[in-house]
């Protein structure tokens, strides 16, 4: 009776430790029957409230984007188009400097495919993703499809067995269930394919409207608005017509703009887009193209398109007419493209990075802003004498954003080589570069560099001065950031912190300099010293006798990072870190392969471990009975844990509770 009491304890025991682990999306798959060799694959995944999962076009140097693998396509079945999401959400993530696209309560993904092989039966499709609350999860599922043989005359759902979870913390393969599709007539769901939301597409207009202005203050536009207002004016019979002409003709550079971005979007797509804005060699591109534009605003040369096409247009605007008028606003985009196609192709990118409508939206805000001009001096045509006149000035506003254009370019640059983690561009680098555009940018602004298109300048305006001296202060403000300061009015831009030559700033390269770095160690987050290995770092805390932090962490994990960057830089938590216990980070997402001869079948989970990351996550489950990051566990030098109350904890932006927890721990192992 006493054993069968304890064996009872003991499998209550178990059944509690293992409740900690979390699945918190809950998925059911489904094959559309379209004809008699395509489908569509759709994946339905219902998420508990609080927990979002992120988009596969969560752009690079973010968290982990999910991604889908679709097995054994080779003469089986091929792909049409890409896969379409439901409505996402997006929002700026301050940790990485990147927009997060995330899904919220519900996430539907959908995927055409056309069957080309003679006896396909099932399509085994691969999902991995990260879900995060306030802990992150990173989850691995596999799925199978089953594919019906009927005739063509049939429309048909049929519901696939759901994949098993099988998080990379509990299995890499799954077992999946052996349920026996069902076969439903119900018509076929329109896949939605919506991006982004409200908030990204108002933030597109406002600074597409913004940029739009920046346009009409060129050389190339702001000398048309009084010849073009003033040819409306004088050319038609009344003053009515005259402002109906105007307005017209602003309504037709909206169109035309309208028309180019939408065009964009259906050539290559939003998904399309969106992709390829996320993508390191468009980065790369891009950057290259952002170069090229800041150099023709910068004077060396003038993009200009075939002056063939202009007299073209000018011949069909000759005609009057609404028609005519189209043509005249067509005139004018071909005219000033030189000047406006820089910034209508930096837009066109940065909408299309949203995806969805992004780039018509864009395009709207533009031209609005473009064409009111037109429209306001037609109906007010007194206020052409308060508009200032042209001159040098319109040539230094070209300059001024090739200036921006050349800086922004190496954002994208910067992107590229995070990604590939090729540290060319590190923080330091990055800033430098800054530093010596905007350096020269308030030298130009204050009269000490002139360019080739600039007329003489006797002196400077009160304006320009301001100006010069705001883009000054903004140099001498990115200076410091040299030496380690976070410079958080940019803080989306460069690199982060720890991506750089000296982490804590030049003239510290080791943050805890007082301390050598121990064998197989480095210099982890605000210098504490960071064993990546677990049995490296077990074995140095044995040689110093001091308790081991174990840090289950993962590269794309936000809160760990604010952990990181918010508890344990605190000057009450970092010299417990520096001094009193060994860390070892563990990363859980860590996608280097182990070599074959480490590689095993789990004994807890019976999934096979091939990845660093699945060994660690493996090491968690198994250990500690959870799935989550951030989570820290304080052991002594045999592996227990230390915190008999608390064993674990995650994350916790309370400083002292962490602190105190530190500290129990520490305690208990001086006993």
């Amino acid at each position: 009776m006493k054993k069968i009491f304890f064996l009872l304890l003991g499998f209550l025991a178990f059944f509690n430790a293992n409740a900690q682990l979390i699945a918190p999306v809950k998925w059911k798959t489904t094959t559309e029957k379209l004809n008699d060799t395509e489908f569509n694959l759709v994946f339905e995944g219902t998420i508990d409230n609080g927990w979002h999962v992120y988009s596969q076009f969560t752009p690079d140097g973010g968290p982990l984007p999910l991604l889908l693998d679709f097995k054994n396509q080779k003469s089986q079945y091929t792909l049409i188009g890409t896969t379409s999401e439901s409505k996402t959400k997006r929002a700026f993530n301050d940790v990485f400097g990147v927009d997060e696209i995330y899904f919220e309560k519900k996430v539907v993904l959908k995927q055409k495919v056309k069957i080309t092989g003679k006896s396909v039966s099932k399509i085994d499709v691969n999902v991995s993703y990260q879900v995060c609350e306030e802990k992150c999860i990173n989850e691995d599922k596999d799925f199978e499809f089953i594919i019906p043989k009927m005739t063509a005359s049939e429309t048909a759902i049929v519901a696939s067995p759901i994949g098993v979870d099988t998080t990379k913390a509990v299995a890499r393969d799954s077992i999946k269930e052996n349920v026996s599709p069902k076969v439903t007539i119900t018509p076929t769901e329109k896949p939605k394919n919506e991006q982004g939301d409200d908030k990204g597409l108002w933030s597109i207009f406002f600074i597409a409207f913004l940029s739009g202005f920046a346009a009409l203050l060129t050389p190339c536009v702001f000398p048309l608005i009084p010849m073009t207002v003033s040819f409306f004016t004088k050319q038609s019979k009344n003053k009515a017509a005259g402002v109906r002409n105007a307005i017209t003709y602003g309504v037709s550079i909206i169109i035309i703009y309208v028309a180019l971005g939408s065009i964009v979007t259906a050539v290559f797509g939003a998904d399309a887009l969106n992709a390829l804005a996320t993508n390191v060699w468009f980065n790369i591109i891009f950057f290259f193209l952002l170069v090229f534009f800041a150099a023709s605003f910068l004077g060396a040369f003038e993009i200009v398109l075939p002056y063939s096409w202009a007299n073209k247009v000018d011949k069909q605007a000759d005609k009057g007419g609404i028609v005519g008028i189209l043509f005249m606003a067509l005139a004018l985009a071909i005219v000033s493209f030189s000047c406006t196609g820089p910034i209508v192709g930096t837009l066109l990118f940065e909408a299309a990075s949203k995806g969805g409508i992004g780039p018509i939206v864009g395009m709207l805000g533009f031209s609005l802003a473009l064409a009111l001009p037109f429209m306001l001096f037609a109906l007010f045509p007194g206020w052409l004498n308060s508009l200032p006149k042209s001159g040098g000035w319109l040539n230094t506003v070209k300059v001024f954003l090739g200036f921006l254009e050349l800086a922004l370019a190496f954002k994208f640059l910067s992107n590229a080589d995070l990604v590939l983690q090729l540290h060319l561009l590190e923080r330091e680098v990055f800033l430098a570069i800054w530093i010596a555009i905007f350096g020269v940018l308030a030298l130009y602004l204050l009269g000490k560099i002139t360019l080739p298109h600039d007329s003489p300048l006797p002196f400077i305006s009160v304006g320009r001065l301001f100006l010069g001296l705001f883009i000054l202060m903004f140099t001498i403000y990115l200076i410091p950031g040299l030496w380690g300061a976070p410079l958080k009015i940019i803080s989306a831009f460069p690199p982060p912190m720890e991506y750089s030559e000296s982490p804590f700033g030049v003239g510290n390269s080791q943050g805890n300099s007082s301390i050598a770095l121990p064998e197989f160690a480095h210099s982890g987050p605000h210098g504490i010293i960071t064993f990546e290995d677990y049995d490296k770092g077990l074995a140095y805390a044995k040689s110093v006798k001091k308790p081991i932090l174990l840090d289950f962490t993962g590269r794309a994990c936000v809160n760990c990072r604010k952990m990181e960057n918010n508890v344990w830089s605190d000057k009450r938590v970092l010299p417990i870190l520096n001094n009193e216990v060994v860390l070892i980070s563990l990363y859980v997402d860590e996608a280097i392969k182990l070599p074959v001869s480490e590689q095993f079948v789990s004994k807890t989970t019976g999934s096979k471990i091939e990845t660093v990351g699945d060994k660690w996550t493996d090491f968690m489950i198994s250990k500690y009975q959870t799935n989550t990051q951030p989570l820290y566990v304080l052991t002594d030098l045999e592996g227990n844990s230390l915190n008999t109350s608390t064993p674990t904890t995650s994350y916790e932006p309370d400083v002292a509770l962490y602190e105190s927890w530190l500290k129990t721990g520490i305690a208990n192992f001086k006993k």
